[in-house]
């Protein structure tokens, strides 16, 4: 019998009220997995507004620790209603210490554990260094009841050498949750385009399913009157060809759903040799500074 993975992406605005987003986002998830959903993906930091935009010490008070976050305590219990996956990101303390973390929640409702995003943006509308330390978990992977998963945080998506880590340790599916769109210092720069092409490549090197779950809407800058950042959603689900399966547009909001055959991919995978022919010997230069 066939092992099957359905997957699904949620896209849609956010708010300033905690509950209120949380409850919109568990309307999403009982919708997907009434579409038969196993593993749902909301977007990255979906417990408020994207506030890395500035930099302002108010924020850290949204921080909690991972098995005490109001998403976690709201949502594992949801996951173990309706039988579904859920990788669900967060604003993460630990200590005198923060981070922009994922806790992977199996389908029982239990808890699986806590990623912390690898790789750190710093710039214009994407402060994220002042909020977030790097990540000290290393990448990880999660055998879930519907299979074994990988997830990093939007910035860690263009890192092929994450992408590749993860389908070393034995991935059979990508799942990115991203917020992500207008650049405030270039209004001329929209990298939604390439932003897909950056993890349609990892699904093509790695002959695996990527899922990007981008937020969408305008969120005023509080505080900076006329400011604010417009997310440009394209959430997208692609194939082990990098082709698009499912996707949205830049405004849409809802659940995108696809399902894939896991032995299959396994097998085409092993025919296309991509991981047979790797040659670690000439790689040094990657874990290095850069060559001469």
């Amino acid at each position: 019998m066939a092992r099957i993975l359905k997957t699904a992406a949620i896209q849609t605005s956010y708010g300033m009220d905690l509950d209120a987003n949380i409850r919109k986002t568990a309307d999403f998830i009982r919708q997907a997995a009434d579409g038969g959903a196993q593993v749902i993906l909301p977007s990255e930091l979906f417990q408020g507004p994207y506030f890395c935009v500035a930099q302002e010490e108010r924020w850290f008070a949204t921080a909690h620790p991972w098995r005490e976050h109001p998403c976690v305590t709201a949502l594992a219990p949801l996951a173990g209603e309706l039988g579904v996956v859920l990788p669900i990101s967060i604003f993460e303390r630990e200590g005198p210490h923060y981070f922009n973390s994922l806790v992977m929640v199996d389908a029982d409702g239990s808890l699986m554990g806590v990623y912390r995003k690898s790789h750190i943006p710093d710039g214009p509308g994407y402060m994220e260094k002042y909020y977030f330390r790097p990540g000290d978990t290393g990448f990880r992977v999660w055998d879930t009841r519907f299979g074994r998963i990988g997830v990093g945080i939007c910035w860690d998506q263009w890192y092929p050498e994450a992408a590749r880590a993860m389908a070393l340790m034995g991935a059979e599916a990508l799942f990115y949750p991203t917020a992500i769109g207008s650049e405030p210092h270039d209004e001329t720069l929209d990298t939604a385009a390439p932003w897909r092409r950056a993890m349609q490549g990892h699904a093509v090197s790695n002959v695996i399913p990527v899922i990007g779950a981008n937020r969408t809407g305008f969120e005023p800058w509080d505080g900076y009157p006329g400011g604010g950042q417009r997310f440009y959603g394209s959430s997208f689900i692609a194939d082990h060809r990098g082709d698009l399966v499912a996707e949205f547009g830049r405004d849409d909001e809802g659940v995108l759903a696809a399902e894939f055959d896991l032995d299959f991919l396994a097998t085409h995978r092993a025919a296309w040799g991509f991981f047979r022919d790797r040659r670690t010997d000439l790689y040094g230069a990657l874990a290095g500074p850069c060559p001469a």
